[in-house]
């Protein structure tokens, strides 16, 4: 049986490489060894697919790449190393050519486009107030208030941010759309999968932090993908 390649997990906004804890206790207890979460800047694509580069640049052998939210504009932008073998996309952007977060989320804005706050330095946060029912409404109150506080804000700038060739249209991909999203609209998710003719696509009835609360279907997905 082949070895299981190395996993390399891409946050978006909003959140920490921690945010892939339940996936990260749930790969490790299913025997994936070589398990990495990247710290993005959130500065722009073009510092955060770099940083996600050297990452994979640092692993011996085959990497899949994960990313979740604007985690999946940064695998599509990164994805092109050689040695990355498949794009797993959870609830995420899968940009093409030409085409940014921003842009992709004005087509279609999601429910709580509205909760978004900018402040004075340039950084776009999630309403504190607001964090829960935007993010993660079906994570428990107080594991969201985390989330809300602990949140790492984007430069407002890396949502214009285009990705410039995109990954996907060269290395085989997996998606899982979270149909209760109210960061990025579920039909957008739908036809961003869909036009990337992915090996799998699954739907799951969860919140944007399906990495968190979805753990199980989460990681099988991942699973599937490093199998194949």
């Amino acid at each position: 049986m082949a070895a299981k390649p190395a996993i390399v997990m891409v946050h978006g906004f909003w959140g920490g490489a921690a945010h892939w804890a339940n996936v990260i206790t749930e790969l490790h207890r299913r025997g994936f060894g070589s398990l990495h979460a990247v710290e993005n800047p959130l500065t722009s694509l073009a510092d955060d697919a770099e940083r996600t580069r050297k990452m994979v640049r640092q692993i011996d052998g085959p990497v899949l790449l994960v990313g979740h939210s604007y985690g999946g504009a940064v695998i599509t932008e990164a994805g092109d190393l050689p040695n990355v073998t498949g794009l797993v996309y959870i609830a995420a952007f899968a940009p093409e050519a030409g085409e940014s977060p921003g842009g992709i989320s004005q087509e279609k804005p999601p429910a709580a486009f509205e909760n978004l706050a900018p402040d004075s330095d340039g950084y776009l946060w999630v309403k504190q107030d607001k964090f829960h029912e935007s993010f993660a409404q079906d994570l428990p109150e107080e594991e969201a208030l985390v989330m809300a506080v602990t949140q790492k804000a984007p430069l407002a700038s890396t949502f214009g941010d285009n990705v410039t060739a995109p990954a996907w249209r060269a290395k085989p991909s997996w998606y899982q759309v979270s149909t209760a999203d109210r960061m990025i609209h579920p039909d957008n998710e739908r036809r961003m999968a869909e036009r990337m003719n992915p090996r799998r696509t699954i739907e799951l009835d969860a919140s944007h932090a399906s990495l968190a609360s979805r753990p199980g279907p989460v990681t099988d997905l991942i699973e599937e993908a490093a199998g194949a």
